[in-house]
């Protein structure tokens, strides 16, 4: 049974590496209670429960069984994100899903129209771009810091997370690479910053067709690479504003991010987008250099998304990261991956409205319900 007062119920479901992230600050927040972990392997969920102190854990059903959990975060590998979502949908509870919201658009748009009928919520990951330092350059930009929005430039450019990551497979698989992993960092926050996307284009490649997993239990075993490790894509928004973005595990060594916004009157250079804070850098054109501007609200971590959308459940009022924000970004990834087979433009049929920027008293630690 839903409450209407008193911190929002919280289940989980998957206890992988992510979830350690989201159990340190989920189990901080004084509006969220952390009710349950699921998993398909029990035992991985009961090890995550007993780390962080969480009273329930077993499998999935766990979860979905709990009439005093409201809010599942989903937290499964891509290619299981659209049968466990409506799963936690059928059993009456909002979701949370970890990105990308699916794999394909039919799914994204079946899940969206299930919940709309039951009455229920979708919220997207990435939270990060709800942190300080993404907000605080979109409140600047806001607030005409660059005059009028004229073009982006985002770039990610790294070796690929095998050598670090203990079972990094997934991320190589339909639904993952550079493109799905990565990309709803960069483009939530150019959705956020210049609205929706209306087309692109795009080049993609793979420098080989098996890697090496670096460390762990499994270190040495090869795998299979199943997309593109390189994307390069140019973006057109319906406010007539473009952006140019390259997303790659194929660098020899890894590079610092860029994102950068730019106007008619200067330039702003974000933070990066899988992070909470970092200062946002500011330069008017002609100026010699960058002015750096701290940033201002609340520096948390994964999870923030979550209780920003507990909030918002009680208050009765939209949550910012949307399924629909989430499915919308879903389809530019998608457009991308289609347009590195096509030599012309795809148009994005989706459309989306960016929500406000955060408040910046947005505290996650205080007890507001």
């Amino acid at each position: 049974m839903t409450s209407t007062t008193g911190p929002v119920g919280v289940g989980l479901i998957g206890a992988g590496v992510i979830a350690a992230q989201y159990l340190t600050q989920l189990t901080s927040f004084p509006d969220i209670e952390v009710r349950a972990i699921g998993d398909l392997r029990p035992e991985a969920a009961k090890a995550r429960a007993e780390e962080f102190g969480v009273p329930v854990h077993g499998g999935v059903e766990t979860v979905l069984e709990d009439p005093q959990i409201e809010i599942v975060v989903n937290l499964t590998i891509p290619a299981a994100h659209f049968d466990v979502s409506r799963a936690i949908l059928e059993a009456g509870k909002h979701v949370w899903s970890e990105k990308p919201l699916t794999t394909t658009r039919e799914d994204a748009s079946a899940l969206i129209e299930i919940a709309r009928e039951k009455g229920l919520r979708i919220g997207g990951a990435p939270d990060t771009v709800l942190g300080a330092g993404v907000q605080s350059a979109l409140r600047a930009l806001r607030d005409g810091a660059i005059g009028e929005p004229r073009s982006a430039l985002a770039l990610f450019r790294s070796p690929g997370p095998e050598s670090w990551h203990p079972a990094p497979d997934f991320l190589f698989q339909i639904g993952a690479g550079p493109l799905y992993d990565i990309g709803p960092y960069y483009l939530t926050s150019l959705v956020l910053a210049y609205g929706p996307v209306a087309s692109v284009s795009a080049v993609g490649s793979r420098s080989v067709d098996r890697r090496t997993i670096g460390s762990g239990p499994r270190a040495g075993e090869t795998f299979e690479v199943e997309v593109p490790t390189r994307v390069q894509g140019l973006l057109r928004f319906a406010s007539g504003t473009s952006a140019a973005v390259e997303l790659s595990f194929d660098d020899a060594v890894g590079r610092p991010h860029t994102l950068e916004l730019t106007g008619s009157t200067g330039t702003l250079a974000l933070p990066d987008p899988n992070v909470f804070d970092g200062d946002t850098l500011h330069a008017l054109r002609g100026a010699e250099d960058w002015t750096a501007q701290p940033p201002v609200g609340p520096i948390a971590g994964r999870g923030l998304g979550t209780l920003e959308m507990a909030r918002a459940i009680r208050a009765g009022r939209p949550h910012r990261l949307t399924g629909e924000l989430a499915a919308h970004v879903l389809d530019v990834m998608i457009a991308l991956d289609e347009a590195t087979q096509t030599s012309g433009a795809v148009e994005i049929t989706s459309s989306v409205e960016a929500p406000a920027p955060l408040e910046q008293d947005f505290d996650p630690a205080a007890k507001t319900l």
